[in-house]
C-alpha cells in the first residue's frame, strides 16, 4: 500500500493500516520538521475523537487538548452566546491544535516501524485501471524513482499527484468560489474570550479561536488579492477591535503576530472518489472552506473507512467497504459542504460583497434572530457544527 501526504488522512489511515499488519509507506514531499511546525486547524469534532481513542491514538490529545462548547455572535446590536454542549446531541469539540495532532501521528507510526520517506514528491500515479498501480517520485536526491503496491491511497491535498493522476472525463468536479478573502493570523498573544468569537459587521467579518494558552487563531476579512503582508499590525489590531466591539465587550488581547496567511474562501468535491486501485481521502477528496472547522474532521473519518475496506479487501478478500467507500464518504461530505455554506452566508455578504442589498442584510439579521431565539434552530446548528 502507498499513501501519498502526512496529513492527518495519510497518518491515520497509515497507523490503522500498520496496527492490521498491512504493509504501507507514507511519500510525504515536505521534511519532518515542516510538518510537526505547519499550523492548522484546531478544532476536533466528538467523532473525531473518538476514532483517534478507538485506535489508540490520542494520547497527546487526551493530555493536552482542552473541551471547547461555546461560540459567540458578536453584531452592532448585540452579542449571544450558545453553550452548543447542552443542544442538539449534547456533543463539543476539543482544541488541539493540528500540528501537534501531525506530530502524535508521525511519531506512533515511526515508534512502530512504519516507513515514511520524507522529501520525496509524488509525480503520477500510473495504472489505476489495474491491479498493481504504481506511484512516479521525484526522490529526495531529485533523482526519478517509482513506488508499486496493490493500492494507492491520495491523501496528498487538492494540488497532489493523486487529482493531476486522474484520467479525463473520469471525475466529475463540483466547485464553488465564495467570493470571500480572509486573512488568516496567528498571534502570540492569550485568547481574548472562553468562546469562539463572530463578529459580523459592515466592514467584514472577524473571528476569534483558541489555540493554545499563549496563541489565539484571528481571522479578518479582506478584499480579494490582498497580500498576506499588506496590513501592518497596528491596522490588524485595530480593525479587529473595531469589529469585534471592544468598546462594548472588552479589550483583545494583543501580541505580534508570527503568521499570516490569505485565504480565498472556495469549496469542491470530486465525484467518485474511487478510480480503480486508486482512493481519494483528505483534501484530495474534497475541499472545504473553513468557515465551519470541517476539513481535518472529514479527513480523519474518511480514512477510517478507507483503512476498515482496505483491511477487509486485503485480509479477508471482502471488496465490500472498498465498493461502497465513495458513496458513503459523499454523503458526509455533502452534509458537511451544506453546513459550511450556511455559515458563510450567515457570516458574510452574499459572494463577499462589502456592502449587501438592505435586503441581503435584513436577511442576515433574521438568521442570526432566529439562531438567538429559537432552540429548534439553535439544535439543528449545535448537530452540524459539531457534527460529521
Amino acid at each position: 500500500m502507498v499513501v501519498l501526504g502526512a496529513g492527518p488522512a495519510g497518518l491515520v489511515l497509515g497507523n490503522l493500516l500498520q496496527d492490521a499488519g498491512i504493509d504501507c509507506v507514507v511519500l510525504e514531499r515536505a521534511e519532518r520538521t515542516h510538518l510537526r511546525t505547519r499550523a492548522r486547524a484546531g478544532f476536533l469534532a466528538a467523532h473525531t475523537v473518538h476514532v483517534l481513542e478507538r485506535h489508540g491514538l490520542a494520547e497527546g490529545l487526551r493530555r493536552h487538548g482542552q473541551a471547547h462548547s461555546t461560540c459567540e455572535f458578536r453584531t452592532e446590536d448585540g452579542r449571544f452566546r450558545l453553550d452548543y454542549s447542552g443542544l442538539g446531541r449534547g456533543e463539543r469539540h476539543t482544541v488541539y491544535p493540528q500540528q501537534l495532532l501531525v506530530t502524535d501521528l508521525l511519531t506512533r507510526f515511526l515508534d512502530k516501524g512504519g516507513r515514511i520517506e520524507f522529501g520525496t514528491e509524488a509525480t503520477a500515479v500510473v495504472d489505476l485501471d489495474t491491479d498493481r498501480p504504481s506511484v512516479t517520485v521525484r526522490e529526495a536526491d531529485g533523482r526519478p524513482g517509482r513506488r508499486r503496491a496493490r493500492y494507492v491511497a491520495g491523501c496528498d491535498g487538492r494540488h497532489g499527484a493523486a487529482r493531476r493522476s486522474l484520467p479525463p472525463g473520469s471525475v466529475r468536479r463540483y466547485d464553488c468560489a465564495h467570493g470571500v478573502t480572509w486573512l488568516g493570523l496567528l498571534a502570540e498573544a492569550p485568547p481574548s474570550l472562553d468562546a469562539v468569537g463572530y463578529a459580523v459587521h459592515e466592514r467584514g467579518f472577524a473571528g476569534h479561536m483558541a489555540r493554545t494558552s499563549e496563541i489565539t487563531r484571528y481571522y479578518v476579512q479582506c478584499e480579494p488579492g490582498t497580500p498576506a503582508g499588506a496590513w501592518s499590525e497596528e491596522r490588524i489590531w485595530d480593525e479587529l477591535e473595531l469589529r469585534m466591539g471592544v468598546t462594548k465587550y472588552g479589550p483583545l488581547h494583543r501580541g505580534p503576530v508570527v503568521q499570516r496567511t490569505v485565504v480565498d474562501l472556495e469549496s469542491d468535491v470530486l465525484e467518485p472518489l474511487r478510480h480503480g486501485s486508486l482512493f481519494l481521502a483528505g483534501d484530495a477528496a474534497a475541499l472545504i472552506s473553513p468557515s465551519a472547522a470541517k476539513g481535518a474532521n472529514l479527513a480523519v473519518l474518511e480514512a477510517e473507512l478507507l483503512a476498515r475496506a482496505l483491511i477487509d479487501d486485503l485480509r479477508h478478500g471482502d471488496a465490500e467497504g472498498l465498493d461502497a467507500y465513495s458513496a458513503r464518504c459523499l454523503t458526509h461530505i455533502w452534509r458537511a459542504q451544506e453546513f459550511s455554506h450556511w455559515m458563510i452566508g450567515l457570516l458574510h455578504g452574499p459572494s463577499g460583497a462589502d456592502r449587501p442589498s438592505p435586503f441581503h442584510e435584513a436577511l442576515r439579521q433574521s438568521r442570526l434572530a432566529s439562531l438567538r431565539t429559537s432552540r429548534s434552530r439553535q439544535d439543528w446548528f449545535a448537530e452540524h457544527y459539531v457534527g460529521v
